[in-house]
């Protein structure tokens, strides 16, 4: 991985630092842009079939937050060549291990 790509959130304000550990460049999204963020919109609108808009986070259960994780990590992705996230995973950390 050479680059990230953020929105202009508050939450990436440490993309300086995160640069430096993982040795890559940062780009921002233009504001009402999300087709330069194709696959967190894609991700996100995955995680709204098990959670939809309005849900009440307050009632979902840890079971239910790691049934959700297992279900899109063991999901085939085209921009992964149709391996799952799982599978793209764990054969980097088997390369690095």
């Amino acid at each position: 991985m050479h680059t990230l790509t953020y929105d202009n959130g508050s939450e990436n304000v440490e993309h300086v630092y995160i640069n430096q550990v993982l040795g890559t460049q940062s780009y921002f999204c233009n504001p009402y842009h999300s087709w330069e963020k194709g696959t967190v919109e894609n991700t996100n609108s995955i995680i709204r079939r098990y959670l939809p808009k309005k849900t009440d986070f307050a009632t979902i259960t840890t079971v239910q937050i790691r049934t959700i994780e297992r279900l899109m990590n063991n999901r085939p992705r085209k921009c992964l060549g149709y391996k799952t996230p799982l599978e793209v995973f764990s054969s980097i950390v088997a390369l690095t291990g």
